[in-house]
């Protein structure tokens, strides 16, 4: 029997696609539980729209994304904090501080988890840190930490 998997089914696939599988699996276990529908031709031609659906949505995010990535190159942070002798600051700058600098001074909010940062920033100077705006969209922010 083919049917449309509604959920990610261990072993079976992924939600949204289409398996053949043994009628009695399908009758018994997928079905019942709303892990899988009948693949009828109305079922697949829905299936195929909301994928359509999808990827245009998808689309639309992603240029979106490239838009606030070049707006996040343009702009340069800047963070004044406390520090001591030859540039080194008393605590450190996490993405956090980051995400709260970028968004009182330019504007925009982005996800402190979005922040890349290999470990905090504990000297002054500049710096450029990596913004992951979307999955495959990611933008260089300048991070200028004063005393």
């Amino acid at each position: 029997m083919i049917v449309i998997l509604t959920k990610d089914v261990k072993g079976t696939g992924k939600a949204g696609e289409v398996v053949k599988v043994s009628d009695g699996y399908a009758r018994n276990m997928l079905i019942p539980r709303g892990l899988a529908k009948a693949a009828t031709e109305g079922n697949v031609k829905n299936l195929e729209k909301q994928k359509q659906i999808m990827a245009e949505k998808q689309a639309a995010d992603k240029a979106a994304a490239e838009i606030q990535a070049g707006k996040i190159n343009d702009c340069t942070v800047e963070i004044v904090t406390k520090g001591g002798e030859n540039g080194r600051l008393f605590g450190s700058i996490t993405s956090k501080d980051i995400a709260e600098a970028l968004k009182e001074q330019q504007g925009i909010s982005v996800d402190k988890k979005k922040i890349v940062l290999d470990s905090p920033i504990k000297e002054t100077g500049e710096t450029t840190v990596k913004v992951k705006v979307y999955p495959e969209v990611t933008a260089d922010l300048k991070v200028k930490v004063t005393v």
